[in-house]
């Protein structure tokens, strides 16, 4: 959802954050490298290096890989063309490092120009802390921390639309998320990551406010309606996303990053785009084919626990009369009425959705009605500046409602191999809710 009042504001603004949101440039000089998959380097390539701020890295981000056990994506950028783009990697605190090349895309969406990096880890020993850096040629960044998933229980962060028009709002509300849970090992942000997809100021802003954290620990990524935005707010494919963000593989090759699974622990996620109306025009048969994608991921995960991320919800709000008077039934949206049965057949545990700026509990559903054996879905609110307050009425399935009106907020859950508890906290760590399923 928009408000008319940021198309001023993108065409006032833009340019004069492009040059200061590009992030912070990290890099030391080091010795040549070579630049093969795997290549072992000994500790006398890295010898006494030296801090420069002269060379061009900016949004260095860990991305989610279908089994982070053993894998992971490292991504950065660059303005210029960098030759010889690589990772480095290493056992924490080890000598010997492995080498990886990068690719050097150069991508250009809206008349913003970068070259977009990235480099797949693979071969990785469960549960083990490593380190990462990045760079070129002779050039190299201070290494990074990268801990490879194992066992069952784990934390993740989970962050609503972030979609803002002064991206302070998402750092301050995702930062101190970080900053209280540490133990965090991914965190996922539920579609509308910026309010306009084509606008690369806005996608350079979103990753400068969490840079600490996606540096640290990989993201999951969703696209959302505001991913399909141009510069004139018509819609676009969602081309600066699915560049931006290399996913897990296990889509469908005419619809690249834009749907994906992956698993952690005793859970497999499956992540859908529910952009079928503004991508009609584009991808006339994204229903039909994500729908016959993901009966088959779920028929062929074996994982005990299966959560469902999409960014729009499945239930109708009625308005609020005092907040927009316009006469809307609640009931079940379009995306509701085509997958909520299909979670029901496939005993699907949990679903998280976005788009409605509001946190909502609905508890256990199944069959379209309040059933104790039925699938946990949450409405996860909002995590950036672009708020609804008071605009929905409580539907009759709501179990929880915030305080009204609503601000910012972000998620926990926390999971083991008995259950899966999520909990929602305001960005001074007030919580709100809490949600639990048990096996």
């Amino acid at each position: 959802m928009k408000q008319l009042t940021r198309r001023d504001f993108l065409k006032a603004t833009g340019a004069a954050v492009v040059a200061a949101a590009f992030g912070v440039y990290e890099f030391i000089p080091g010795t040549k490298s070579v630049a093969k998959q795997a290549v072992k380097a000994t500790k006398a390539t890295a010898a006494h290096y030296k801090l420069t701020n002269d060379v061009d890295a900016a949004n260095i981000r860990q991305v989610i890989t279908a089994d982070s056990r053993t894998s992971r994506t490292i991504m950065w950028q660059s303005s210029y063309d960098e030759a010889e783009a690589v990772v480095e990697y290493r056992l924490k605190d080890a000598e010997d490092t492995l080498t990886v090349s990068a690719t050097d895309t150069q991508f250009s969406d809206g008349g913003g120009q970068t070259y977009i990096h990235s480099a797949a880890i693979s071969g990785l020993t469960p549960g083990t802390d490593y380190e990462y850096r990045v760079g070129y040629a002779d050039k190299r960044s201070s290494w990074l921390p990268l801990k490879t998933a194992d066992g069952t229980d784990f934390k993740a962060l989970i962050f609503p639309d972030s979609q803002s028009a002064d991206y302070s709002v998402w750092r301050n509300t995702a930062m101190p998320a970080w900053e209280r849970n540490q133990d965090a090992r991914f965190f996922i942000n539920i579609g509308d990551l910026v309010d306009n997809g084509q606008a690369d100021y806005q996608w350079n802003a979103w990753f400068d406010a969490c840079e600490d954290m996606i540096r640290r620990i990989p993201v999951v990524p969703l696209d959302g309606n505001h991913e399909m935005y141009d510069l004139d707010w018509q819609m676009h494919m969602p081309l600066s996303y699915t560049h931006l963000f290399e996913l897990p593989k296990n889509g469908l090759p005419d619809y690249p990053n834009q749907f994906y699974s992956f698993d952690w622990g005793d859970i497999h996620f499956t992540v859908l785009d529910t952009q079928f109306t503004e991508l009609k025009d584009f991808e006339p048969n994204l229903l039909e084919d994500e729908v016959a994608w993901f009966k088959e991921d779920m028929e062929k995960t074996k994982a005990p626990w299966k959560i469902v991320l999409m960014h729009k919800d499945v239930l109708q709000y009625s308005f609020n009369p005092e907040t927009r008077p316009t006469a809307r039934e609640e009931g079940f949206s379009d995306e509701g009425k085509i997958f909520m049965p299909l979670f029901d057949r496939y005993s699907v545990d949990v679903v998280l959705s976005g788009h409605l700026h509001t946190y909502r509990n609905r508890g256990r559903i199944r069959n379209f009605k309040r059933d104790e054996t039925g699938t946990l879905y949450l409405l996860t609110g909002v995590a950036g500046d672009v708020r609804y307050p008071s605009l929905w009425k409580r539907h009759s399935l709501d179990i929880y409602v915030p305080p009204q009106p609503e601000t910012d907020n972000y998620m926990t859950m926390e999971a083991t191999a008995n259950s899966v508890r999520f909990r929602c906290f305001l960005p001074d760590g007030t919580l709100l809710d809490t949600a639990e399923i048990r096996k």
